[in-house]
């Protein structure tokens, strides 16, 4: 208690830098896998993806991001342990940030797509085991979460194959596939908006005072909806049907149409992306300034202060507009060849998991559910048309990540541990 008492405000300033340092780490690494598909199906260039992605990360993570925060936060690690050592939990939350954060960084730097969400969770598991007591990790959490990185590509690759081959069935492998395009487009835009809507504002909007109930959320999520339908409805009437260059590839008027629906789902995985894994740096955060506001009282549950959620939102656009790039040049061209067709599918099946995890509290990883989706709309063409290698290189680099999560945050504990004591 007394080094929370007497260092109370230098914990305070390191965990919101620690903060805001791993919220850069996700803006450049998973905000960047995020908009890759886009990038690389050619439906948005390198600038206007990330004008976007700043736009509706921050939009996801400050409107959306308080309901996954808990899980992070006091899910992983048993309280009722810490109660008289409270300061153990700070030093722990901000060896897991700088951990996490570090590593990020150095992923971003190589162009590596690695999971956040694996980041932080096995910083935080490193630390609370090694440092405090293996009986401080609360395991069927961890399982829980674990199981999460199986399920969530599974689920997000079914999905994008089944909307992928909605799209042949009803545009694609027609005999007036343009005018189709037309016709039920819209359709798919109504249905971008009204996921991300309905679970907006079913879950993550408590926090600045909107709660409705159920059936509330529903009319305005079907009103949502086909606002952004009406509106994707009138840029497509200006699209004829002629060939357009975009970079080294030509896209005929159907592509160019499914170009328009990309930006939307673009909008959509951006703000998806915002909501969820922006826990992964607000999460420990939060811990940090409950304890130390507390005098040291580790609460069950305390609520979500609305500028630290500012904090995330900030840290994240700043690292995608600052190193962003790299990743986006790796996911958008290497696992499969992307047309704005198959991007589309890959970006709303992606969406779709991430808002439902999002709206659930479970967090999941958004690196594995855009890959599942990518893999998704690639085995609907075939075998053939995915690069295994690629693939494999990214699965070696999600399974480096937990352990060098947990050994870097195990060293910066036990260095805080050795400065604050």
């Amino acid at each position: 208690m007394d080094i929370i008492a007497n260092y109370g405000w230098y914990l305070l300033i390191s965990g919101c830098i620690f903060g805001f340092f791993m919220a850069w780490g996700i803006g450049a690494n998973d905000v960047a896998n995020a908009m890759g598909t886009s990038v690389g199906a050619r439906a948005l260039t390198l600038a206007q993806a990330i004008i976007v992605a700043c736009i509706f990360e921050f939009a996801g993570a400050y409107l959306a991001g308080g309901e996954v925060t808990s899980t992070i936060r006091k899910g992983i690690i048993d309280p009722s342990l810490l109660t008289d050592t409270p300061e153990l939990l700070v030093f722990g939350m901000l060896a897991a940030l700088l951990a996490a954060g570090s590593w990020l960084l150095i992923a971003s730097y190589n162009g590596w797509p690695v999971s956040t969400t694996h980041s932080i969770v096995g910083a935080i598991v490193g630390f609370a085991a090694v440092g405090i007591s293996v009986d401080a990790v609360s395991w069927s959490k961890v399982t829980s979460i674990v199981s999460s990185w199986v399920v969530s590509p599974l689920m997000a690759g079914t999905i994008s194959f089944m909307i992928f081959r909605s799209v042949h069935h009803l545009i694609l492998d027609t005999d007036d596939p343009f005018n189709n395009a037309k016709k039920y487009v819209p359709g798919y835009m109504f249905l971008v908006g009204f996921v991300l809507a309905g679970v907006t504002l079913l879950k993550g909007l408590k926090h600045i005072g909107l709660d409705l109930s159920f059936y509330e959320a529903i009319q305005y999520s079907i009103l949502i909806g086909l606002g952004i339908a009406f509106i994707g409805s009138r840029f497509l009437k200006k699209i004829n049907n002629t060939k357009v260059e975009r970079g080294d590839v030509v896209f005929d008027g159907v592509e160019r149409v499914f170009a328009i629906l990309m930006v939307f789902t673009a909008c959509a995985m951006a703000f998806a992306h915002g909501s969820n894994d922006v826990a992964n740096a607000v999460g420990p955060l939060a811990a940090i300034v409950s304890v130390v506001q507390s005098g040291g009282e580790i609460a069950a549950k305390s609520a979500m202060p609305w500028w630290i959620l500012l904090v995330g939102g900030i840290g994240i656009i700043s690292g995608l507009a600052m190193l962003g790039y790299k990743v986006i040049e790796t996911i958008g061209k290497n696992i499969t060849e992307l047309t704005p067709s198959r991007g589309f599918a890959a970006e709303l099946a992606a969406a779709t998991t991430v808002v439902l995890a999002s709206g659930t509290g479970l967090p999941i990883s958004t690196t594995h559910t855009l890959v599942g989706a990518v893999l998704g709309v690639g085995i609907a063409r075939g075998l053939s048309a995915i690069d295994l290698s690629v693939v494999g290189r990214i699965i070696v680099s999600w399974i480096v990540t937990l352990p060098v999560g947990a050994g870097l945050s195990i060293l910066f504990f036990f260095t805080l541990k050795g400065i604050f004591s």
